[in-house]
């Protein structure tokens, strides 16, 4: 089972979203997400968030806050995702070769193009609901059951 971490990265009322526009064969293509990636072996999903937020953003994360725990599934896939806020960083955008970044007003934020269960943990986070545990399964890229545990 693979195990990943998502970040939104807050400025001025405003999540850094990441429009997934430049890989091929992605299977998050033409969606907006937040900043994260696989945990590599020998990482604790805290180390595993700085960097993918170092490699994706050129961003330095000064402080941080764990949100929750996700369990993803599909027709053929499960993944263990660890969320992350960062409210606190140092740096300049670099350019990502995943998709185009910007920063997003967080009353747009579900307006965008995204995956139907991202927009349930986004809203446990708007409500700082924190250390949360939910369930999201799909089916051919459609959410079939949605259900949180703690």
């Amino acid at each position: 089972m693979d195990k990943t971490v998502l970040t939104y990265i807050e400025k001025d009322n405003k999540y850094l979203m990441l429009y997934r526009n430049k890989k091929e064969n992605d299977l998050n293509e033409g969606k907006w997400i937040g900043i994260g990636g696989h945990i590599e072996k020998g990482e604790t999903p805290d180390m595993a968030m700085i960097r993918e937020v170092k490699e994706e953003t050129g961003l330095d994360v000064i402080s941080y806050k764990y949100r929750g725990l996700v369990h993803f599934a599909s027709d053929d896939y499960q993944e263990v995702m660890y969320l992350y806020t960062v409210d606190s960083f140092k740096g300049e955008l670099i350019e990502c070769d995943e998709g185009t970044l910007e920063f997003i007003p967080k009353d747009n934020i579900l307006s965008l193009n995204m995956w139907e269960g991202d927009k349930y943990f986004l809203n446990l986070i708007k409500e700082d609901v924190s250390d949360f545990e939910i369930e999201l399964f799909y089916s051919k890229d459609k959410l079939i059951h949605y259900r949180r545990i703690k």
